[in-house]
């Protein structure tokens, strides 16, 4: 059985490829290589039946599939979102066997491209690295730069190496991004795909005499430490993951993806979007006091702000300096808050918004107490010791002891200070996982990541008024597994306003533009178009404030009144929006940053920031129409024109930066 049928007419899915690649301790490829393909299990399932399930928002195919030598049955479903050229793929494998089987790898989905080795010279390969103040760093090139040509047909054989990406421990995306788009530069056909994880993920690509072959999966053994013993009876489920078609290109199919991903969290559909003020970027730094807060408070409400978050520090003695190994019991300090924190939390309500607070639940500080008073299994454990990372523990979401000392705190931080919002950071990566009631430690992590989102989902569902930010050192855990159950996305941590435009332009590629929460950190020390510069990145998508705002200048202040008022009016279209990158995909040194969001048939609305020290004259290809300013107002406007092959654009001296609004854009991908 195979995914032959995901898109024919662009070249996508082969007969020859199985389905699902299966890998034992006993049996790993049926023909050696280093690819995640030809497994020897994988090679002997055979199609036992299926079924159809229709419904008012997809429809849905369950294959079944067995192997007769072993007992394993995986019975895989491919569920299909009406109005979407997208498929969710997810398996589960069941031991029917009598003897325990132990598994080392999963693929989730495996798919071939192209009718022969030589249909691989015509495809383009989009991926992305990322790293803590650096992510979403997109490449695309031909396919061919990773994966040469060898002479296939000469030797008679399938290719024995790949190109393996993936991610290591518990950031998914601390190395590269779960997700991918190959491209036919031939018909302009494209295949997107996105794994669906917080744990350990692996996306495979390989070539063979009959063309390339993608298998994109959870967690393994070889590179993430898994293991999964399943006896007789047994079932273990893999990570999902999502592949979607298109006709016209890379945008086209990421813009497949974006459709998909709202279908994912229409549980969270009808937020509105709300201005965060946050007081950490550049401002606080995790130093938060009353004095300090109060000037913070009234400023962001007289901008225009919603709700104000209190970032990290509130519950540490302030006398501690390096709090770090103190974190886990989540109360307030109290020596740090003149009057309390609970008058800082009613000073904000007073002012009209609504108050959040940060926190990192899923680690103890080893000096805290919380770290002796639950129990040991609680916590990670690798070779029998408990897991230790930047002076702290990791909690386990599997143990009941773990969830009800977290539920205890997020009841009551509710109830006691009267929030509506969590950040909810995770700053340390453990490592493989944990051990404790796991087969190895890439397994215990899956299962505590999964336990940890069904969490989140339960705090929803007892506070349905919370708003949940997902952030992890910026954005090292920005996957669909948590933000499926989450609002927004801190998008990075980066502090300096020159360096995030391509982190800000890239992010709709995987996040949905109106959970990207891109900072915006305006200080006096900025030029006026270097505070609009910093304005417009939080514009590119679901804008997040932050900085002092109370010492800027009266010029500076306008422009960030100018720009909450624009997102206000902007913000009711991001929902609906989808984007692309008529410059490409962002390049990390890249003087002319873009990028584009779709918002109807005729409409979209463009984003470019020039880091060039003189002005830039500016060509947006494929896109014409009526073209106005939107942000700033108040600056001298970028010159535009209208070209013969695109809108021409010329800006000003020094880092700037617009949002432009373009009526009339016929090439735009309607969403």
């Amino acid at each position: 059985m195979s995914l032959a049928g995901i898109d024919r007419s662009a070249g996508f899915g082969r007969s020859d490829v199985p389905l699902v690649e299966l890998f034992t301790a006993e049996e790993q490829r049926g023909r050696t290589s280093q690819a995640y393909f030809r497994s020897a299990v994988g090679g002997r399932l055979r199609y036992v039946e299926h079924q159809r399930l229709g419904g008012p928002a997809s429809d849905r195919l369950v294959v079944t599939q067995r192997d007769d030598r072993t007992g394993l049955v995986v019975r895989t479903t491919l569920t299909r979102p009406h109005g979407t050229r997208v498929v969710r793929i997810q398996s589960t494998v069941e031991n029917t066997g009598e003897a325990p089987a132990l598994l080392t790898a999963v693929s989730t989905a495996t798919f071939g491209f192209g009718a022969s080795d030589d249909d691989l010279d015509g495809f383009t390969l989009a991926v992305a690295e990322s790293e803590w103040l650096a992510e979403n760093r997109w490449r695309e090139e031909p396919l061919r730069h990773r994966l040469p040509r060898i002479a296939l047909g000469l030797h008679g054989q399938d290719g024995r190496g790949h190109l393996g990406i993936g991610s290591h421990g518990a950031w998914s995306t601390g190395e590269h991004l779960p997700a991918g788009v190959l491209t036919d530069t031939m018909t302009n056909a494209a295949i997107a795909w996105q794994i669906e994880t917080s744990a350990g993920w692996h996306c495979d690509i390989a070539q063979a005499r009959s063309g390339g072959v993608v298998s994109l999966m959870g967690p393994a053994d070889l590179e993430h430490h898994f293991a999964h013993e399943l006896e007789p009876g047994g079932h273990f489920t893999t990570v999902p993951a999502a592949v979607a078609v298109s006709s016209t290109g890379r945008d086209g199919a990421i813009a497949e993806l974006t459709r998909y991903r709202r279908r994912l969290r229409q549980r969270q559909a009808e937020e509105a979007l709300p201005v965060v003020y946050n007081d950490f970027m550049n401002t606080l730094m995790g130093r938060p006091t009353t004095e300090a807060l109060i000037p913070l408070i009234d400023a962001a409400a007289d901008a225009g702000a919603e709700y104000f978050c209190i970032d990290a520090g509130w519950f540490a003695d302030p006398e501690t300096g390096d709090w770090w190994s103190t974190v886990g019991e989540w109360r307030e300090a109290p020596n740090r808050f003149t009057h309390g924190l609970k008058h800082v939390i009613e000073h904000i309500h007073a002012r009209g918004m609504r108050s959040g607070l940060w926190l990192e639940p899923e680690v103890t500080g080893v000096r805290s107490p919380a770290a002796e008073a639950l129990p040991d299994e609680a916590f990670f454990h690798r070779f029998g010791r408990r897991v230790q990372e930047h002076e702290r523990y990791h909690l386990d979401f599997r143990h009941p002891a773990a969830r009800a000392h977290l539920d205890e705190t997020v009841d009551r931080l509710v109830a006691e200070y009267g929030i509506s919002y969590l950040k909810l950071d995770y700053n340390i990566n453990p490592g493989a996982g944990t051990e404790w009631r796991a087969t190895a430690a890439g397994d215990g992590l899956l299962a505590h990541t999964r336990a940890f989102q069904e969490w989140l989902v339960g705090t929803q569902a007892r506070h349905p008024e919370l708003l949940i930010e997902n952030c992890s050192s910026g954005a090292m855990r920005a996957d669909y597994s948590l933000l499926s159950v989450t609002h927004l996305q801190s998008t990075s941590d980066q502090q300096d306003f020159r360096l995030y435009p391509p982190i800000a332009a890239s992010a709709p590629a995987t996040i949905l533009p109106e959970q990207c929460g891109n900072w915006a950190y305006p200080h006096a020390d900025m030029t006026d178009e270097e505070t609009a510069f910093t304005l417009v990145t939080g514009l590119a998508g679901r804008l997040y404030l932050s900085g002092f705002l109370h010492d800027l200048r009266p010029a500076q202040s306008a422009l960030v009144g100018e720009a909450v008022a624009a997102y206000k009016s902007l913000r009711d279209q991001l929902p609906r929006a989808v984007p692309f990158w008529p410059l490409g995909m962002p390049g990390w040194d890249a003087p002319v940053v873009c990028v584009g969001l779709g918002i109807g048939d005729d409409r979209a609305l463009l984003v470019v920031w020039d880091r060039s020290p003189a002005p830039s004259a500016i060509e947006i290809p494929g896109l014409t129409g009526h073209v106005t300013e939107v942000f700033p107002s108040a600056l001298e406007p970028w010159t535009v024109t209208i070209g013969d092959h695109g809108l021409r654009l010329r800006s000003v001296a020094g880092f700037s930066a617009r949002v432009f609004q373009v009526t009339g854009a016929s090439t735009i991908t309607s969403p």
